[in-house]
């Protein structure tokens, strides 16, 4: 039978108009079926990170113990206690931070190159911080106790939340943002930073400096449970908070007149995403030092598998980030053990060719 052309017509227009629907809810779907895969992973590489150490003390064997009721020693309490577990917890923490403050750049520049390393926000994290190391002892004795071991996150908090706002506002004119200024003026803080923090590194006496270079590199192995207890619920509570800019960003993709027509308050979502960023980067920079690349592989690897849904990406990039963190530093303490490498040479040389090959296969879509 042949059909009449206007019915052809209809049925191919309704035909695509209910494929195009779909395609968006199975993405929905398939981004949202990742939350339970990217936790089951993330549960996997901790058990492994819990388990792995230079000692020879053994989890299976401490569980072992705790379930037949026998005491640990307390080499055990120690190494899987008071060492082991508060590297996971930040491993986690910053993992985490660093991804989801990735996403939320590239959410609100609109642009995929946005990232705390590339544009300078870490380096203004790590030059409070390096403040906060160099010059804390200069501070009144009164003033060093009240603030006690809060002053480095603080500083860096500072540091990240200062450089944030400064990129915004030089690129950004007329609510539009330019993506060379953007990249310029990332290049120009991140430049500044750093000569900044070759100053203070020249003050720095011999422990200072030893404690300053090994910290530039970024490492995990300095985790103690009063960092945990610092950074830990202001990282917590920047990545809960990023979860609730999903539909704005989501919105602003299209325009930040159209994302004010459809009801999102613009500049109260910029303000909100510049201080979780600058928070969530700040704490992790404090704790960790300088790691590289997982705010800006992680979001674009999670946007080629289900999509650039916000109100999905986010978690995803929050569990993904964590994972390969965890997955690097346990890479950097097996690689020359009993040593440890520097997480942060890790994270470069994985992240590194991801992110040329991700290049690769959009280098059509990524318009400088």
């Amino acid at each position: 039978m042949i059909w009449p052309q206007h019915c052809m017509t209809a049925d191919m227009t309704v035909s695509t108009e209910i494929s195009g629907a779909a395609r968006p809810l199975d993405r929905r779907t398939r981004a949202r079926q990742a939350h339970i895969w990217l936790a089951f992973l993330l549960g996997i590489v901790s058990v492994i990170s819990l388990a792995t150490g230079p000692t020879g003390t053994s989890l299976w064997g401490a569980i072992g113990k705790i379930i037949s009721g026998e005491p640990l020693t307390a080499i055990e309490k120690v190494v899987l206690w008071d060492i082991r577990m508060p590297r996971l917890i930040l491993g986690i923490g910053v993992g985490g931070a660093l991804a989801v403050s990735g996403a939320v750049m590239q959410g609100l520049f609109r642009n995929p190159l946005a990232d705390p390393g590339l544009v300078g926000v870490s380096a203004g994290a790590g030059l409070g911080a390096i403040l906060a190391i160099v010059l804390g002892a200069m501070l009144p004795l009164w003033i060093a106790d009240l603030v006690g071991n809060a002053m480095v996150p603080v500083a860096a908090f500072m540091g990240g939340w200062l450089s944030t706002i400064v990129l915004y506002r030089v690129s950004t004119r007329r609510g539009r943002t330019s993506v060379a200024t953007m990249l310029l003026a990332g290049i120009a803080l991140g430049a500044l930073a750093g000569a900044l923090s070759g100053i203070l590194v020249y003050m720095s006496d011999d422990r200072q400096l030893r404690d300053l270079t090994f910290w530039g590199l970024g490492s995990l192995a300095g985790a103690t449970w009063s960092k945990v207890l610092i950074a830990g619920p202001l990282i917590g509570l920047a990545v809960i908070a990023s979860l609730f800019l999903g539909r704005g960003l989501n919105a602003l993709a299209l325009g930040e007149a159209t994302a004010s027509h459809l009801g999102i308050p613009v500049q109260q979502l910029k303000s909100a995403a510049i201080l979780i960023v600058a928070a969530a980067t700040g704490a992790a920079v404090a704790v960790s030092g300088g790691i590289g690349f997982i705010g800006i592989v992680v979001p674009h690897l999670l946007r080629l598998a289900t999509g650039p849904d916000h109100e999905t990406l986010l978690l995803n990039a929050a569990l993904l980030g964590a994972t390969l963190l965890l997955g690097a530093d346990i890479i950097s303490r097996l690689i020359i053990a009993p040593a440890e490498l520097p997480i942060g040479i890790v994270t470069a040389v994985l992240g590194a060719p991801v992110f040329l090959w991700i290049l690769l296969r959009r280098r059509g879509v990524v318009d400088m």
